[in-house]
């Protein structure tokens, strides 16, 4: 059965992270900076990170139960995961058969998407479009990354922007008007060395030089990502507002990803958007890449921030280069 006449919306949202907190502090420890330093250029005061032995299912698993039980919807009602990653557990099988695993869900199909901190955007509008085809009723998206894992804690340029952490909900149908409205994904390829981990796959897989030129960890461009961003996130929400015949004037608020508070300004300033309606906060979890714009969700929500019938505008950059933007009405 084809459903595209269906409005397809978020029906509960959950988030989870590690409870060891790293703070700028203790980032003074270890590379040559200092917490001043961090905040007024990142906006970041602390991040959290994962334990020995853990691994992104076990954060993405914790968070989809809480979507669930919010979204009052079984497991076994799931017909779609879609792990929005690009730190699984390992490199195969997918984090999403993982999380599967730990879920109890017994044959929905399930796969892993990397679009890096773009991943849970691309994540809603594949599984968005895979339910309105009458592939499933009801799917489940999970952003998360372990970036602690794949972190050079001797790169001052990068371990102090990067944290773990992990957000998920539950896709289905939801009242006319309400759920995705207009969005829109885009890459260039070109931009491909902006952001990257070096080794570690089929090209270039781990050896003795690889590892001691530390080259299965984060390498990044930040100023040029920095100006990528600044001028990529703007056109983004327009095209999806655009698709979805609406102005920024009805957005309530705008939830971008967490990557740098200075390019959150500078994208609030761009529409003329006040801080008070750009949901952040980076200042307590740093960048959870795909992790980012679900655990603003979560916590919005719960604290009482987001209530039904908010238009919210989710945009977000990353490595690829990758970038989107999905404009939704909150509300089931």
């Amino acid at each position: 059965m084809n459903n595209d006449s269906f409005s397809i919306g978020i029906l509960g949202v959950g988030a989870a992270c590690p409870e060891h907190i790293c703070t700028n502090a203790d980032l003074e420890k270890m590379v040559e900076t200092s917490d001043e330093w961090i905040r007024t250029r990142t906006g970041i005061r602390e991040r959290r990170i994962k334990a020995s032995g853990e691994g992104a299912s076990d954060y993405g698993a914790a968070a989809a139960r809480i979507a669930l039980e919010r979204s009052g919807i079984a497991a076994e009602q799931i017909g779609l995961i879609i792990c929005c990653t690009y730190t699984p557990d390992e490199p195969m099988p997918s984090a999403a058969c993982r999380i599967q695993q730990k879920l109890g869900i017994v044959g929905a199909a399930a796969f892993d998407l990397n679009a890096a901190c773009t991943g849970f955007v691309y994540g809603l509008v594949v599984a968005k479009n895979m339910l309105r085809g009458g592939m499933a009723k009801y799917a489940l998206v999970v952003g998360v990354d372990m970036n602690s894992a794949v972190t050079d804690w001797t790169d001052r340029s990068t371990c102090v922007v990067f944290g773990d952490g992990a957000g998920a909900v539950v896709l289905g149908p939801v009242a006319e008007g309400k759920g995705l409205l207009g969005e829109m994904l885009a890459s260039d390829g070109s931009g491909a060395d902006m952001i990257v981990i070096p080794a570690g796959g089929s090209k270039h897989p781990a050896n003795e030089y690889t590892v001691k030129n530390h080259d299965h960890f984060i390498k990044m461009a930040g100023n040029e990502v920095f100006k990528f961003a600044v001028k990529i996130l703007g056109p983004s929400v327009d095209a999806a507002l655009e698709k979805a015949g609406m102005h920024i004037d009805e957005v309530d608020f705008i939830v971008p990803h967490q990557a740098n508070i200075r390019i959150i300004e500078a994208a609030a300033k761009r529409f003329g958007v006040p801080m008070e309606r750009v949901l952040c906060n980076i200042d307590r979890y740093g960048n959870t890449s795909a992790g980012t714009i679900p655990m603003l969700l979560a916590e919005a929500e719960q604290n009482g921030t987001l209530r039904d019938g908010h238009v919210i505008a989710m945009v977000a950059f990353g490595a690829g280069l990758t970038w989107g933007a999905v404009v939704m009405r909150w509300g089931k």
